[in-house]
C-alpha cells in the first residue's frame, strides 16, 4: 500500500511540475523569467509548482481583463478632423493612434502649472466657477490641509446645483487615516471608491490601482498631471519643504477624451453612465497643440504608455529630456535609451536627490549604470522630493501625465497620459527641464562605481524586486 501511495505522489508531483513548467514556457513574456521558473520547478518538484502558482502566474492582467473587459466604453464623435503632424513625428503619431485607438485632435491649449501652489489654486478656482458639472479622479485625496479646501469647494458646487462626481482609489480610501471619502460624503458629494476588494483580506487591488489624476469642469476645462490632493504638496508655512510636481490645464477638444476616460471609470465603479451636454458639451478649438489622451491599464489598454514612450525614444533625432520620480525602466526601455544616446541623441534624465520611497531609490541606483555606461546623462535634483513626470523629445513632442518610469505604472496601474505635438509647448517644457538640469548635480558612472560594497549589494537586491515596486 505504501509503495502505491509513493508512486501516486511521484506521479502527481511530476504532473504538477509538467503543468507548471508548460504554463511558464507558453505564457511568460520574458524568456529569462520562464527559464528561471522552469529551473526552480524541476529543482524543487514538490514546492516549485506551488511557488509558481502563487507567485509566477500573472493574475493581475487576467483580473483586470475580467474586471473591465465586457464594459461598453463611451466615445464622442470628434468635432474636428483628426490631426497628423507633418514632421518626422508622423510615424510616431500613427503608432500611438494604432495602439490607443483615439484620434489626435487639433486646436488645444495646454498650460503647465508648476508645483502645488499654482496647480491647486487653478483647480480650486475652476471648481468654484463650475456651472454644470465637475468630474474629479485622484489616486490620493486626503482631507488635511489643501484637501479640506477641495472638500469645501466640491460641497459648495453641489449646493449650487452642479453635478459633482469624485472617484478615489481604494488604496487611499482603505489605508489612509486622512482620506477625504467620509468628509466628502458627509458634505453631500457623490464620491465612489475605485475597485474595492470584496473582503478586506483580498489585497489584489494593490496591483490594480487607479493612479489617474483627472479634473474636468463643465466638460470644457481639464486638468491632469502628477499631483495628488495631498498636503505634502502644499506647505504655505514652509514652501521649500513641499513636494514638487507638474500639473497641466487643458482646453480644447482633447478635454472630451479626458472626460471619456473618467466616465468609463465612473461607470465601471458605480454603473452610472455620464452622458449628455453637462458632461460632453460642444468644444471649440482653443489653441495650436495637437493632443491625444492615452489611457493605459492592465486590462485591454495594457502597456499603451510604454508603447508611446518607446515610439518617442525611437523617433528622437536631437534630444530626449525626462523628468521622473521613479526611474526603474525595463530592459527594452533601457536599450531604447542607450540606442538613442549611441546614435548621437542627447539623453537627459532628471531624478530627485531625495525620495519618498527609499527602497525605490535603492533599486534605481542598482541599475543606473546601464544607461550611464552608454552615454545617457542622469541628474539629481536637490531639495524637496520632486514628483514631476514629463518627457520631451526634440523640443516638439511632449508626453505628460500620471505614469512613472517603473513597472507598476507601465504594467499594473490604470494611468492617464497625454501626448502633445507642438514646437511652442515643447520648447517651453524643454526649457523648464533644462533649468532644472542647471540646478542639479550630475550623477556619473564613477559615482555609481564608488559606492561601498554594502550599498551596492543593498541596491542590487532592491533591483530584483523592480517588477513589483
Amino acid at each position: 500500500m505504501k509503495d502505491a501511495v509513493d508512486v501516486a505522489f511521484v506521479v502527481a508531483v511530476g504532473l504538477a511540475a509538467l503543468t507548471a513548467s508548460g504554463h511558464a514556457v507558453i505564457y511568460k513574456r520574458d524568456s529569462r523569467s520562464a527559464a528561471i521558473w522552469v529551473l526552480v520547478i524541476w529543482i524543487l518538484p514538490a514546492l516549485g509548482p506551488v511557488a509558481y502558482a502563487l507567485l509566477g502566474v500573472n493574475r493581475v492582467e487576467r483580473r483586470a481583463a475580467r474586471m473591465r473587459g465586457g464594459m461598453v466604453r463611451h466615445r464622442t464623435d470628434p468635432q474636428f478632423p483628426p490631426s497628423e503632424p507633418g514632421t518626422h513625428f508622423t510615424p510616431l503619431a500613427r503608432l500611438v493612434g494604432q495602439v490607443v485607438e483615439r484620434p489626435l485632435l487639433p486646436g488645444n491649449a495646454i498650460e503647465p502649472l508648476v508645483d502645488g501652489a499654482n496647480a491647486f489654486s487653478g483647480m480650486l478656482q475652476a471648481i468654484n466657477g463650475a456651472q454644470a458639472s465637475v468630474a474629479m479622479s485622484s489616486y490620493i485625496f486626503d482631507e488635511d490641509g489643501v484637501g479640506a479646501e477641495f472638500v469645501s469647494a466640491l460641497a459648495g458646487a453641489v449646493q449650487r446645483g452642479v453635478e459633482v462626481r469624485v472617484l478615489i482609489d481604494d488604496v487611499d480610501a482603505r489605508f489612509s487615516t486622512s482620506s477625504a471619502v467620509k468628509p466628502l460624503r458627509k458634505r453631500g458629494v457623490n464620491v465612489a471608491v475605485f475597485n474595492p476588494p470584496l473582503v478586506p483580506a483580498r489585497l489584489h487591488a494593490l496591483n490594480l490601482r487607479n493612479h489617474r489624476k483627472i479634473l474636468v469642469v463643465d466638460g470644457a476645462l481639464g486638468f491632469t498631471g502628477g499631483l495628488n490632493v495631498d498636503c505634502r504638496y502644499w506647505k504655505p508655512e514652509a514652501p521649500d519643504q513641499a513636494f514638487r510636481d507638474l500639473h497641466f490645464r487643458l482646453r480644447g477638444p482633447v478635454v472630451a477624451q479626458l472626460m471619456e476616460i473618467f466616465a468609463d471609470d465612473w461607470q465601471f465603479t458605480t454603473d452610472e453612465a455620464l452622458r449628455g451636454p453637462k458632461w460632453f458639451p460642444p468644444l471649440a478649438q482653443q489653441g495650436a497643440v495637437a493632443a491625444r489622451a492615452i489611457e493605459a491599464g492592465p486590462d485591454e489598454a495594457f502597456e499603451r504608455v510604454r508603447w508611446a514612450i518607446l515610439g518617442g525614444l525611437h523617433a528622437a533625432q536631437r534630444s530626449i529630456k525626462i523628468l521622473t520620480p521613479y526611474f526603474i525602466p525595463d530592459q527594452s526601455l533601457i536599450s531604447a535609451l542607450d540606442a538613442a544616446a549611441l546614435r548621437g541623441v542627447e539623453v537627459d534624465i532628471v531624478i530627485p536627490d531625495v525620495s519618498d520611497l527609499p527602497h525605490v531609490r535603492w533599486a534605481m541606483f542598482g541599475q543606473l549604470w546601464q544607461v550611464l555606461d552608454h552615454g545617457c546623462r542622469v541628474w539629481g535634483r536637490p531639495g524637496a522630493f520632486d514628483h514631476s513626470k514629463l518627457m520631451v523629445v526634440d523640443g516638439a513632442w511632449t508626453l505628460l501625465g500620471s505614469a512613472n518610469w517603473d513597472a507598476r505604472s507601465l504594467r499594473l496601474n490604470f494611468e492617464l497620459n497625454v501626448e502633445c505635438y507642438s514646437v511652442e509647448l515643447g520648447a517651453h517644457l524643454d526649457g523648464l527641464i533644462q533649468a532644472r538640469i542647471s540646478g542639479s548635480r550630475a550623477i556619473t558612472l564613477a559615482d555609481i562605481d564608488a559606492r561601498p560594497l554594502p550599498l551596492k549589494l543593498r541596491d542590487g537586491l532592491a533591483r530584483l524586486f523592480a517588477p513589483y515596486l
